[in-house]
């Protein structure tokens, strides 16, 4: 497989990071992930820090492969980070600036500290905090997006002012977008929309139907879902916006939470998972401008594979 600064630092064969995706992105598809030669990512919101070691510790013994967790800021737990960085390869930071406090609190714990971000200023401080790599996020992404310019602008404008290791996320769905984030420069890439139609995905099945039948040109960025995290604007499909507004009921559905079931009201953050009930087509279908590139349900592992093989031919060609 590709070998790149991203793989030596990270330890993993691949140069592909599964984006952390709460609820779709279960222990199941990172552990996948992991094992297939890529960096597994899962992301545990609001999760106390008891529950983030257990579900860390039965995630290590599926797979001895490279596994990171994601840490939103806006519920940022330290006492989960500490926990996540004893089990983990890389803590990933997301949606605020970068803290030199809780890099420091990583690394003390024996993981890589990473940031993802939006701009060219939280790249310069992300270097600056001590980060050992950096997130670069595009508005292709799916689900929240921090910035306000597209991947490949973004992209050169931090490769040619930051010297750390940097993963490209947003609208890398296919081995021609990973080749030519590679080729700008990026030592790896950060994939979600296509992992959401896998096997171990945990997405409710008519989510994915959704991605399947849908075109770039159906997403949006929006703050519609903003329940439980305002003002946070999020790529999502056109058609979940547009269900929801229907909607007259204030709840549109229940999902497992802990050893219950949780009301889903109508424009909140969770996206449906398998075990959802209710009205799935207006819930927050999350989907970045790469979901023309999904087609079918495959194995996770099938879809890494895919991908790093088809680079690798691709960069060959081009060099």
């Amino acid at each position: 497989m590709l070998t790149t600064k991203f793989t030596e630092l990270v330890g993993c064969r691949a140069p592909v990071q599964l984006a952390a995706m709460p609820g779709v992105g279960t222990p199941d598809l990172a552990a996948a992930v992991a094992t297939a030669g890529g960096l597994g990512m899962i992301g545990l919101p609001m999760a106390p820090a008891v529950a983030v070691a257990g579900t860390l510790d039965a995630l290590r013994a599926m797979t001895q492969g490279a596994l990171g967790f994601n840490q939103l800021m806006p519920f940022l737990d330290r006492e989960a980070v500490t926990e996540a960085a004893r089990r983990v390869r890389v803590v990933e930071f997301f949606y605020g600036e970068p803290d030199r406090e809780l890099v420091a609190l990583v690394q003390r714990a024996g993981a890589l500290a990473s940031w993802q971000v939006g701009s060219i200023e939280e790249a310069l401080a992300g270097e600056r905090a001590g980060c050992d790599l950096l997130v670069v996020q595009g508005t292709e992404a799916g689900g929240h997006v921090r910035g306000r310019v597209s991947l490949l602008p973004l992209l050169a404008e931090v490769l040619d002012k930051v010297k750390l290791p940097v993963v490209a996320a947003g609208g890398i769905a296919t081995a021609r977008a990973m080749a030519a984030a590679l080729a700008a420069g990026a030592a790896a890439v950060r994939v979600g929309t296509r992992f959401v139609a896998t096997r171990e995905s945990g997405a409710h099945p008519r989510y994915i139907d959704a991605l399947i039948r849908a075109r770039p040109e159906d997403t949006e960025i929006c703050e519609a879902f903003s329940g439980m995290w305002p003002n946070a604007p999020h790529r999502v499909l056109r058609s979940a916006v547009e269900a929801a507004k229907a909607l007259r009921e204030e709840i549109v559905g229940e999902m497992p939470m802990g050893d219950g079931r949780m009301p889903v009201p109508r424009f909140s953050v969770p996206s449906p998972t398998r075990e959802t009930t209710g009205h799935i087509e207006a819930m927050a279908l999350y989907a970045g401008e790469s979901v023309g590139a999904v087609k079918v349900v495959a194995p996770a592992a099938e879809v890494l594979r895919e991908l790093v093989d088809a680079a690798e031919t691709l960069l060959r060609r081009w060099h």
